[in-house]
């Protein structure tokens, strides 16, 4: 079974306050962080969203509890006893359109294979650690790799995946050309992996929805693409895309330039302000 990103990936280090840099906003003394991205990091560029539980539960975006605008971290490198600050003072703003619970994307370059912690201003020294790959290590295609050719199932062909697109109460409409023929087109393509059934109130029901959106503001300059994961309505067999792309979890959001050179991903969350950011 595939993780989604509505799960609850690690809730790790509880922190004292939030003070520091953190926007101000007071939280509760039982806060924790909580990791939203999957374990699959590789050396370059990185994007690590995170959120924030307290109580034994999340931080919802229209919960009792106000969160910051933003928040400040540190990223630091464990070399056995050894540590060494990698980044300084990195911030993140809050996402929240038209999620249930809102989240901290922080954006960093790590050039080295290793263990890492990302400490929030004005929480304790430990932080939430996370592990960083070689490239080769891992087999999901990223920024810098060709994003494979492979036919993704459409209205004409659905290639035994039923249902074809499980948003409700239509399917969405980026299922008209196979991944194949969009990247045979020269221009960039927006592959989104995700299936809203099984995640409707999670991300990614709320992230096909936020695609419709924005590819109706992009016009023709992109090629839209929905693949689901599961090829049965019970969620017994994944479906093609799994296996073409390696992946673990869900949903995923591939952009590429003109020659199929993914020049973004996002994992696990999103929203339709950083959807729009990576496809602008």
């Amino acid at each position: 079974m595939l993780a989604t990103g509505s799960a609850v990936t690690a809730l790790s280090s509880l922190l004292t306050s939030c003070g520091g840099g953190n926007a101000g906003v007071s939280l509760p003394n039982d806060v924790q962080i909580v990791q939203r991205f999957p374990q699959n990091l590789v050396t370059g560029s990185l994007r690590l969203p995170l959120s924030l539980a307290s109580g034994g539960g999340l931080l919802a975006t229209d919960g009792d509890l106000q969160t910051p605008e933003s928040l400040t971290a540190r990223i630091l490198r464990i070399d056995g006893e050894r540590e060494e600050v990698v980044a300084e003072s990195v911030s993140a703003q809050r996402h929240a359109v038209n999620l249930a619970v809102p989240y901290w994307p922080f954006l960093v370059t790590i050039e080295r294979a290793g263990f890492y912690r990302i400490v929030l201003d004005g929480g304790p020294s430990d932080g939430a650690a996370f592990q960083v790959f070689e490239r080769g290590d891992i087999a999901v295609p990223g920024i810098g790799d060709g994003l494979p050719a492979f036919d993704t199932p459409t209205f004409d062909d659905a290639r035994g995946v039923d249902p074809l697109c499980t948003r409700k109460p239509e399917p969405c409409p980026f299922h008209d050309v196979t991944l194949t023929e969009a990247l045979q087109r020269g221009k960039p393509v927006v592959l989104l992996v995700g299936t809203p059934a099984h995640c409707s109130t999670g991300t990614c029901s709320p992230a096909l929805d936020a695609l419709i959106e924005v590819a109706q503001r992009t016009g023709e300059t992109h090629t839209f693409i929905h693949a689901e994961v599961y090829a049965d309505p019970d969620a017994t067999r994944v479906a093609p895309v799994v296996s073409a792309l390696a992946m673990t979890y869900e949903p995923a959001l591939f952009v590429t330039d003109n020659n199929g050179v993914i020049t973004a991903r996002l994992d696990a969350v999103f929203d339709e302000v950083e959807l729009e950011s990576v496809i602008s």
